[in-house]
């Protein structure tokens, strides 16, 4: 039986104190009864030898000092977890939102999880489909991977996100493959847009959505991405599933954390953030990533709003610490109408050498990749020199480089939203670019595989050509 307390003493803001505790723990789970019977939760957010510092999830307008009773659950936040979760749409509390039944649970699992042990992971190794061309063809995503978008204010990343959740697929034998997808802090018309998207395309079905709305308490959101990496853990380590967590709107989750590190007048760091923001993202992207002897997969994507597109925001600089590389959202793409806007000469995935290559992409994928890569750059130094000379003093090659680097945006990096391009098209058109400059431009490439290739005929048939 849990004791109930009468001694609350002090509300401010989200936060009760209450006095004269004893055996009560951090992080333990806490239900406060108003005057007029109806339950609130919460959660002990500091504790001292007789007095705990507790925070209300639904806020603590109404509360009354001397007739609100609490009691402390022994336990911290659970999530029920069978395989009927997948399908299914809930809110930041792991509660349904769907209107369908509660899920009757094969287990409850802790939502902080715990640590992989460093000795048991096992190496990423293996290429994730996303479908998205500037991300498979330049920057790979690989099984056991974190690999954030770094977005702005306005930016398309929720399509973005609700685009690899539509698409992403594990190549070679069939597998079982699952998204969990967690949106911190959205409006409602965002939430009915992954929702309705999910629905409409089918995803829904290998797919398990969690949101926490705007309007809804800042706890909460502290408790979402948690809940969906508890329900990644079951779903990958557990079911043997491999399974892609989409995590937005990352600096929402830092702003509440803000807002209740100084509710607690904790020593704010940099820029207001708590200071250990840094531990508090590591704690969460940590989860992701293999185990060795287990057949299942933690591949992550957290996406993230650099506030004034500023890269060196305690945000994204942190996240950039522990992720392996970052996907950036590129402002002067969007105003082209460029979608998806991905600029992938400040993009980088540290892992894609392990993805890629014969039986993961194709054989000429590298190769491929970094002259794509050195063309493009080329391309834009030979624009920028085109805005401050004109385009007449350029040379013949530097206009080719610069025809390839607008053809390289508005064929390759843009593309439907609703287009799913398979890693073999990506590849073809990479190729295709690659046509419209002379061969021995193309340095960063095998002569064999310049010569099975570079002619169109040689990508369907192998035949050799002549030099450009």
């Amino acid at each position: 039986m849990h004791k109930e307390y009468l001694t609350v003493s002090n509300i401010v803001g989200p936060l009760v104190i209450v006095e004269k505790i004893a055996d009560v723990k951090y992080n333990e789970l806490v239900e406060i009864e108003d005057s007029r019977g109806h339950l609130r939760r919460g959660t002990v957010l500091e504790v001292s030898t007789d007095q705990a510092v507790v925070q209300v999830f639904e806020g603590t307008v109404g509360l009354d000092i001397d007739k609100s009773r609490v009691r402390f659950l022994g336990r911290s936040q659970q999530l029920p977890v069978s395989e009927e979760i997948i399908g299914r749409v809930f809110d930041g509390s792991g509660r349904p939102r769907d209107n369908g039944p509660q899920i009757i649970a094969r287990k409850r699992l802790d939502i902080n999880g715990s640590p992989i042990n460093p000795d048991a992971r096992d190496y990423p190794s293996e290429f994730i489909q996303t479908g998205i061309s500037s991300i498979d063809g330049m920057n790979p995503l690989v099984r056991g991977q974190k690999l954030p978008i770094f977005s702005g204010s306005g930016l398309p990343h929720p399509r973005i996100a609700a685009q690899i959740a539509r698409q992403a697929k594990v190549l070679g034998k069939e597998e079982k493959f699952a998204v969990v997808f967690a949106a911190m802090g959205i409006t409602f018309e965002e939430a009915n847009f992954f929702i309705e998207d999910f629905r409409n395309t089918g995803a829904l079905e290998r797919a398990v959505l969690f949101l926490n709305l705007a309007n809804e308490p800042a706890i909460e959101r502290i408790a979402t991405p948690r809940l969906a990496l508890t329900c990644a853990e079951y779903l990958a380590f557990e079911l043997d599933m491999h399974v892609l967590v989409i995590l937005v709107d990352m600096t929402f989750y830092a702003e509440a954390l803000r807002e209740i590190s100084a509710a607690r007048k904790e020593i704010p760091g940099r820029r207001g953030y708590p200071g250990y923001l840094y531990t508090d993202l590591a704690t969460m992207y940590e989860r992701a990533g293999r185990i060795k002897g287990k057949k299942g997969s933690i591949t992550m994507i957290p996406i993230l709003t650099m506030p004034e597109d500023d890269k060196t925001h305690p945000i994204p600089d942190l996240t950039g610490y522990i992720t392996e590389g970052q996907v950036i959202l590129s402002r002067e793409l969007h105003r082209k109408g460029i979608y998806p806007p991905i600029d992938v000469l400040p993009s980088l995935s540290r892992l894609k050498d392990k993805g890629i290559g014969a039986g993961k992409t194709r054989e000429d994928h590298a190769d491929v990749l970094n002259q794509l890569f050195a063309c493009y750059a080329r391309g834009k130094e030979a624009r920028e020199l085109a805005l401050i000379l004109g385009e007449a003093a350029l040379s013949d090659l530097d206009r080719l480089y610069l025809k390839f680097a607008d053809l390289f945006e508005t064929e390759f990096v843009r593309q439907g939203e609703f287009e799913a391009r398979t890693i073999e098209e990506t590849i073809e058109l990479g190729w295709k670019l690659m046509r419209q400059l002379p061969k021995k431009e193309l340095k960063r490439i095998r002569p064999e595989y310049l010569e099975k290739y570079y002619s169109p005929a040689g990508a369907a048939g192998g035949e050799k050509v002549n030099e450009a």
